[in-house]
């Protein structure tokens, strides 16, 4: 009986931990972090170009495998201030935290945002500057800069995603990103024998709500079967 009632308990924290499994996911998907400023920033993308000293939100508003979008909010995340292109680079070394990286400006301009890098990744998500303001930065600061022809001001957050990206030398002159970018390594794993693809859902909180319930049941099924036996 011992058994018995020692499995229903084990499922019954099954449950919970399946339950809990979706929204550590989520959080760590959209790397939610909060940073504060002392002085004003330069920012790029589709929005304000420079954000006045505060407490902001910054979150992953979708991610493919050699882009990303990042959005900057408000400290209640009630207001959107930019929507911005960045780019994994691995050549972008991770520091082991949390960290925002500026390019250092003329004395009176607001430092410009570079790069960002969130615990985990050994790479960091480098931003994307329309064009004119990647040539003005390239010279100022005497770094190669990611630029997109695209007036990232006015854009759309879809077209935004799509942009070209080309690299703007100090000298003005457009490079190969390659100069600059590194992806980041894809992880594969190794297989034996092909797998049939499974069916694409949008979600997994169906199956694990159904294992869950499925769970539930069998542990009220058990406990049912050692009251009738003990």
């Amino acid at each position: 009986m011992k058994l018995i009632k020692g499995i229903g308990i084990g499922l019954s924290f099954t449950i919970v931990f399946l339950l809990a499994m979706p929204k550590a996911k989520a959080d760590d998907w959209d790397r939610k972090t909060v940073f504060t400023f002392s002085g004003p920033v330069e920012v790029p993308g589709n929005g304000a170009q420079t954000l006045p000293a505060g407490t902001y939100v910054f979150k992953v508003l979708n991610s493919d495998s050699n882009r990303h979008m990042v959005q900057i909010l408000s400290q209640d995340e009630s207001h959107v201030y930019t929507t911005i292109l960045a780019i994994p680079n691995y050549r972008l070394k991770a520091t082991g935290k949390t960290v925002l990286t500026f390019s250092e400006r003329p004395a009176g301009e607001p430092e410009a945002l570079k790069a960002w890098f969130y615990p985990g990744h050994e790479w960091g998500d480098q931003f994307v500057y329309e064009r004119s303001q990647a040539i003005q930065l390239a010279k100022e600061t005497n770094e190669t800069v990611l630029a997109t022809p695209v007036a990232t001001a006015d854009a759309p957050v879809e077209v935004l995603a799509n942009a070209p990206v080309e690299a703007v030398a100090p000298s003005g002159e457009t490079v190969d990103t390659a100069v600059v970018v590194e992806a980041p390594p894809v992880e594969t794993a190794a297989v034996d024998a092909p797998v049939a693809p499974l069916p694409k859902t949008a979600s997994d909180l169906p199956l694990i709500g159904l294992a869950g319930l499925l769970m539930l049941g069998c542990g009220f099924a058990l406990f049912g079967v050692s009251k009738l036996n003990s």
